[in-house]
């Protein structure tokens, strides 16, 4: 376990001596890592057990809301309040004034899959993925799939219904968008690769490309996705979680213990990588934040 680098760069991102450290274990299934810094404190999901967790160094990982539709992906919004993927529930959530309200849960009058994870523009429009994992009891409940795609959508702020931007994946899974808004990244499970779009002023997306291909006979898939603020991709694929650079050339891998499902940057100085893999939760301190 720990840090292999292929390019030098990857030094320069994380020190090679490093292992990862164990944070929080015990869970069924975690996913959807976000860090809240006016609270100081990580939120996570664990999807088969039903649980949004919350996680300080003070006082370890307590429930934070149970049930919560099987939660997976999660991100706050602009105003700081938490946004849920919910799988069962079959939409994107918002907390507010203490209730969970729907912000979305169809598409054209029919049922989304089981939205996965998410992203929030600058406006606060939401971009998010809608892969069918929710439609069974292992994450989620048995439910028939209305919708004969499997789309990534953009919700407009302050609208219920959403923009259907691609629906050619077969598996669509995290993504990310850089700080300019002018590049989104969407990672396929099914397919382990990586895939770029060209972020326009309209919304719409452009110029579909391959950007990095993600495979091997390790445990894992392409399925989180984050990028640093020099603009390197960090997803987790098969055996570690790997790191490119915004060209597509993979720098290295952060191999944990367990197979990596989500990451997400958090601390005061937003330099430390947080890992949610199988039943534990990890972190790694990083040189350059994200």
């Amino acid at each position: 376990m720990g840090i292999e680098v292929i390019r030098d760069e990857m030094a320069d991102l994380v020190d090679p001596s490093l292992e990862p450290e164990l944070v929080a274990d015990g869970f069924e299934f975690t996913e959807g890592p976000i860090w809240d810094p006016a609270k100081g404190c990580l939120f996570f999901s664990d999807i088969p057990a039903d649980i949004i967790f919350k996680w300080t160094p003070d006082e370890g990982a307590v429930a934070y809301r149970e049930p919560s539709n099987h939660s997976n992906g999660l991100t706050l919004d602009r105003e700081g309040r938490l946004l849920s993927c919910e799988h069962s529930g079959r939409r994107v959530s918002i907390e507010e004034g203490g209730e969970v309200k729907t912000l979305v849960d169809s598409y054209q009058g029919k049922k989304l899959n089981s939205p996965n994870d998410l992203v929030v523009c600058q406006n606060g429009d939401i971009i998010f993925t809608d892969p069918p994992y929710g439609l069974s009891n292992r994450h989620g409940v048995d439910a028939v799939q209305e919708l004969d795609f499997l789309g990534v959508y953009r919700l407009p702020q302050g609208t219920s219904e959403p923009i259907l931007l691609i629906d050619d994946f077969e598996r669509p899974n995290g993504l990310a968008i850089t700080p300019d808004e002018k590049t989104l990244y969407v990672d396929d499970t099914a397919h382990g690769h990586i895939r770029v779009f060209d972020m326009q002023d309209d919304g719409s997306l452009a110029n579909d490309r391959v950007l990095a291909e993600l495979k091997g006979d390790e445990p894992g898939a392409p399925d989180g996705l984050k990028l640093d603020l020099n603009g390197n991709i960090y997803c987790t694929g098969p055996g570690a979680v790997w790191v490119f650079n915004p060209q597509g050339d993979l720098l290295g891998k952060i191999r944990l213990p367990l197979s990596a499902a989500n990451l997400n940057w958090g601390g005061e100085d937003r330099k430390t990588l947080y890992f949610t893999a199988r039943t534990d939760v990890y972190r790694v301190q990083c040189k350059v934040g994200g």
